[in-house]
């Protein structure tokens, strides 16, 4: 979908001005921060792992679960085609590994490894001094600046705070002009933590808290959800967030209260749209996320609230052990949605510690080309008409009752072409052990099309089924069988994939159910746990 002129003009505009101001004979004006001294006082609460240190001593580097061996070499110099794992190793996460070290071989390895990068990024480079990657290093220096200090020579630290001096002051300039909404926020976490961090004059810490605070408002809704809708996104933020929210509780000041409620808002989003497995749900190019990670964020949030809900487009269904959590095909809006996926009317469905029914994810950063193929509607557990991208819209129909656990999501983004507007209606029964699912079509003009239903099944979950019989039975991991059985549309069995950041691709199965469309026409399908 285009994006709305304005939007389109802004961006060009944003785009002409940023060339502008990186232009050689202007960024000279950079280096205005290059006498300042900073101090690591920003905290670090992510888990180090001391056999990442000895992995990358002996040139092993395990980033965005990918391994790259470098053979002795710079893992700087490398060319490697996997653009998480890139972006890891400049963003230099990987730092909090050696936080607590204190063998002096160690802590040098890392210095060197900073100033290997300065000696080959130090200058203005479109890839690696993009806005959201080098507030997120400054950010990461800033937490483990005593690291890189301690035992340095004189040379050696003036070269790291001239640079990191640099990359703050390009933030000041290139973050107002950021084309992409999500590049302004995280530069102005980054400048607030910076302006923090500065020895001497700190005065403008509460301007940069207002600012700061202002901008997330603009991109958070009313129940902290980012609006780009990305669960993935929402945990960046977080942690970067979390860093610097004790600055927030420092300035006695309304915008400071308001950060850290927008913080705490945020953290009861990112639990909201999490399974009873312990992932959240693969919308919108949110997949499988650092477990370490998300645990530390959960930790340094409020107390959770699991309760059924409707969240920034998204309903959630809990009773028991059991959540659902379907999407209703909202809209990010324009500049926000560069990661939107055709999952309107798809769902994903745990119970316990398993996932029963997913997505087949985002694609891996190493499949670029793949990456409209993971978006379509077929990816995704929900109905498609012959085999098209069911598309949102920016007011879409989500109808929770707490009280019966059940939801109800509407579409009509095939009225034009199919003549039929979608209807999902879903139940939790039984303290959770019972999914009851119907899908409708409402005739809004000449019906017309094949109608598919599909439920990708998780990583692990087996398919039994005896010949002729109308019902399909799933063994899953932990051992527990769930029956399967539907009315009103042909049943059969697929391949599919679930997509791991850990371990790449899973080989899973998929359950898919064809109807002809047809007005008021009902698909009806139930999942229930076997007792015994």
């Amino acid at each position: 979908m285009a994006p709305s002129l304005p939007h389109s003009l802004r961006r060009a505009a944003f785009g002409f001005a940023d060339t502008v101001v990186t232009l050689p004979i202007l960024r000279w004006t950079w280096r205005g921060l290059a006498d300042d001294a900073f101090a690591g006082e920003l905290p670090e609460f992510r888990p180090a792992d001391r056999d990442a240190v000895r992995d990358m001593m002996a040139g092993r580097y395990l980033l965005a679960s990918k391994l790259v061996e470098t053979g002795g070499a710079s893992p700087f110099s490398l060319d490697v085609d996997h653009l998480d794992w890139w972006l890891n190793l400049h963003g230099f996460s990987w730092l909090r590994h050696f936080h607590d070290v204190r063998d002096p071989g160690e802590r040098r390895f890392a210095r060197m490894l900073v100033l290997d990068w300065i000696g080959r990024e130090g200058n203005f480079q479109h890839d690696t001094w993009a806005p959201s990657l080098t507030a997120q290093r400054v950010l990461n220096w800033l937490r483990h600046l005593p690291l890189l200090l301690d035992g340095a020579t004189a040379a050696e630290a003036t070269t790291v705070q001239r640079v990191l001096g640099a990359q703050i002051q390009s933030l000041k300039v290139r973050g107002p002009l950021s084309s992409d909404p999500a590049d302004a926020l995280f530069a102005a976490i980054a400048l607030l933590g910076a302006e923090y961090c500065e020895q001497g004059d700190k005065t403008d810490v509460p301007g940069k808290v207002e600012r700061l605070n202002a901008i997330l408002a603009s991109q958070l809704d009313a129940e902290g959800l980012h609006k780009s809708r990305n669960a993935r996104l929402q945990l960046q933020l977080l942690v970067d967030l979390v860093s610097i929210r004790r600055i927030a509780a420092g300035v006695k000041s309304e915008a400071g209260n308001e950060l850290g409620a927008q913080i705490d808002r945020m953290h009861e989003a990112l639990d909201a749209l999490t399974l009873s497995s312990g992932e959240p749900a693969y919308f919108n190019g949110c997949g499988h996320l650092p477990h370490d990670v998300l645990i530390a964020i959960q930790a340094n949030g409020p107390g959770r609230k699991r309760r059924s809900m409707l969240l920034g487009g998204y309903g959630i269904l809990r009773d028991g052990d059991a959540v659902v959590i379907a999407d209703s095909g909202l809209l990010p809006p324009a500049g926000l949605d560069g990661d939107l996926h055709a999952s309107t009317l798809a769902f994903e469905f745990s119970h316990g510690s398993e996932l029963i029914l997913g997505s087949c994810g985002p694609a891996p950063a190493d499949l670029p080309d793949s990456k409209g193929l993971f978006r379509q509607g077929v990816a995704h557990s929900g109905p498609t008409i012959d085999a098209e991208d069911l598309v949102g819209s920016g007011n879409p129909s989500l109808v929770l009752d707490t009280a019966d656990h059940s939801l109800t999501l509407a579409s009509d983004g095939y009225a034009k072409r199919f003549g039929v507007t979608l209807e999902r209606h879903m139940t939790l029964l039984s303290g959770g052990t019972t999914l009851v699912g119907q899908d409708r079509m409402v005739a809004k003009g000449n019906p017309s099309g094949l109608l598919a239903i599909r439920f990708h099944l998780a990583p692990g979950v087996m398919v039994r089924r005896n010949k002729g019989e109308g019902i399909v039975r799933l063994v899953l991991p932990n051992g527990a069988v769930w029956s399967f059985l539907w009315e009103g549309a042909h049943f059969r069995e697929e391949e599919s994939v679930r997509q791991s950041a850990y371990v790449g691709f899973h080989k899973t199965r998929q359950l898919v159910l064809e109807a002809d469309v047809a007005a008021d026409a009902e698909v009806a399908w139930i999942f229930t746990l076997e007792q015994g």
